[in-house]
């Protein structure tokens, strides 16, 4: 029998109860909302006056989803990202500096200049790994929330892809068997409407991807994902689910992302200004200020003060970029292959 769920396709996971956030929480998601915005919007500038840092796939409008989402989790939790996965690294508390040296490859970088954009890794911080590969990453969530269930730890893994991502076979196989298993695993579609410039309605047949977990007998839930909030209270009851040991949920946050697929990609051959201006009439940064001016507790001059601070931040990122050493020619061969030393 299909266990009958709150959090079921098409149904308010909290009517008549949503949790609000706190003033801690208020203050947090819209840090790492403007840190986000901030450092991707000066990567944009940085790679448009000629800096080489490869390619890179701007995060920039989406910045709810993933400070909503990372502002519940725990420091022990895991997160496992894809190739537009600057705003999860960030929102899950890597430092932006490393990162940035990353991206000018350079030594100091998380990955030692070795990874790029698209292969951001942070144990530390609970980054399982950017990963460029479409929905390869829910794998990698997938093991981690396998790995807490053996070993009997609280942690919940989340994954983070796309609506391109939501096609692939290795996804349904995760879902499957997170559901057999009943494993602390969120997944998280960010559909911001295009697979590189096939729109949604080209690739999905149904309009709420998150109808999907229905097959796997899970909760699915469809959230505005410009609306922090909204996203944190989905997020909240998804984790809280998942660490109760009663399994997965599949939260589907629409949003859009404000250019093209990569750098180098032009987003109006493939649809209209009209709809980049309608989407930027709800930018989830503004939408949050407005909420904040017209019911508190946060003042606009709270805010503007974490916008400076992240400035500040940001310059320190790149001046520490800039100034950092490239990796030696002898590092070249290192980190390539692990070392089996037990070998015979």
């Amino acid at each position: 029998m299909v266990e009958t769920d709150p959090l079921r396709s098409g149904t308010s996971p909290m009517e008549g109860s949503d949790p609000q956030p706190t003033h801690a929480d208020l203050v947090g998601m819209y840090q790492r909302m403007s840190l986000i915005r901030q450092f991707e919007e000066r990567l944009k500038w940085l790679v448009e006056t000629g800096v080489p840092v490869g390619a890179v796939h701007y995060y920039i409008g989406q910045e709810a989803v993933a400070a909503g989402m990372c502002s519940v989790l725990q420091e022990g939790d895991w997160i496992a990202s894809n190739h537009r996965g600057h705003g999860h690294c960030i929102a899950k508390g890597v430092d932006v500096a490393p990162m940035m040296a990353e991206l000018f490859g350079k030594v100091t970088g998380t990955n030692r200049g070795k990874g790029g954009s698209m292969h951001i890794t942070d144990i530390t911080k609970g980054i399982l790994g950017v990963n460029p590969i479409v929905g390869a990453s829910v794998a990698h969530a997938l093991g981690a929330a396998l790995s807490a269930k053996v070993r009997k730890t609280p942690q919940v893994a989340v994954a983070f892809f796309g609506e391109g991502g939501a096609n692939i076979g290795i996804t349904h196989e995760c879902l499957n068997m997170a559901a057999i298993w009943k494993l602390p695993l969120v997944f998280v579609c960010e559909n911001n409407g295009y697979a590189q410039a096939t729109p949604v309605e080209y690739a999905c047949a149904i309009a709420d991807i998150s109808e999907r977990a229905a097959g796997y007998c899970i909760p699915g839930l469809t959230v505005d994902g410009q609306d922090v909030i909204a996203v944190w209270q989905a997020a909240l009851t998804a984790v809280d689910r998942a660490r109760s040991g009663k399994g997965p949920t599949f939260i589907e946050a629409k949003t859009y992302r404000y250019f093209g697929h990569h750098q180098g990609d032009d987003p109006l051959r493939y649809r209209l200004a009209e709809e980049e201006k309608k989407a930027r009439e709800r930018d989830c940064l503004q939408l949050f200020r407005k909420k904040m001016s017209e019911e508190g507790p946060l003042t606009i001059a709270q805010l503007d003060a974490i916008d400076e601070q992240n400035k500040a931040v940001l310059d320190q990122a790149v001046d520490f970029a800039k100034a950092s050493p490239l990796p030696p020619a002898e590092d070249l061969y290192t980190d390539v292959y692990v070392s089996n030393t037990s070998a015979t």
